[in-house]
């Protein structure tokens, strides 16, 4: 499939191949579920824990007799039972991580990519280039260009200044295309690739 690209001012640069394997497939909400999915998982913490009964700083003498007070029997003031006692079965530090194979990470960005380009979500530019890293000139070009909540995919590297300079600017993502992913794909409005970026990720995805 063809794709008209532009420059970063908005004029014509020509036009570039886009594989149907890539960027034309039906997009499966299944798929990118899991692939999203994964990726969350692996990003929690996992650090969240609670005390014990054996980890709480009350005394561990027996509160009161055993028998003969005709209320419950009770052993110290650690128990659950008992407020700011040890809690029972609480959660403790864990991997949230699960395996999914290389394969179906694959096809997960595919099917992220397919989905930007069958929403018209998807633009193509010459470059993202900039000579100085001026935040303000930036900002302006993308005002112009109608870009609010964006990631921009460059090829292995990502020009220095335009980084800085996108750096400070509200929903404006930039990634090398080894950085490319379903989850930050599909969590902004609009997906811009560079010529280059193209070029990495059909070699990477092939």
């Amino acid at each position: 499939m063809k794709a008209d690209a532009i420059k970063m001012d908005g004029k014509s640069a020509g036009s570039v191949d886009l594989s149907d394997e890539i960027f034309g497939l039906e997009p499966r909400a299944d798929i990118l579920h899991r692939v999203v999915r994964w990726q969350r998982n692996n990003a929690q913490a996992g650090t969240h824990k609670v005390k014990t009964r054996s980890e709480t700083s009350y005394s561990t003498k027996k509160i009161y007799r055993q028998k003969g007070t005709g209320g419950a029997r009770h052993g110290d003031r650690n128990a659950p039972i008992f407020r700011k006692g040890g809690v029972y079965k609480g959660p403790t530090p864990r991997s949230h991580g699960h395996d999914l194979t290389k394969k179906f990470r694959k096809l997960g960005l595919r099917h992220a990519l397919s989905a930007k380009a069958t929403a018209g979500e998807l633009v193509i530019i010459d470059t993202a280039e900039m000579k100085d890293a001026k935040t303000s000139a930036l900002a302006k070009q993308l005002k112009k260009l109608g870009w609010k909540r964006t990631l921009i995919i460059d090829g292995a590297q990502v020009n220095e200044n335009f980084a800085r300079a996108a750096a400070n600017i509200e929903g404006i993502d930039v990634l090398p295309s080894m950085g490319a992913n379903v989850y930050d794909i599909l969590r902004r409005d609009t997906l811009v690739l560079t010529k280059a970026g193209v070029e990495a990720l059909e070699a990477r995805l092939k």
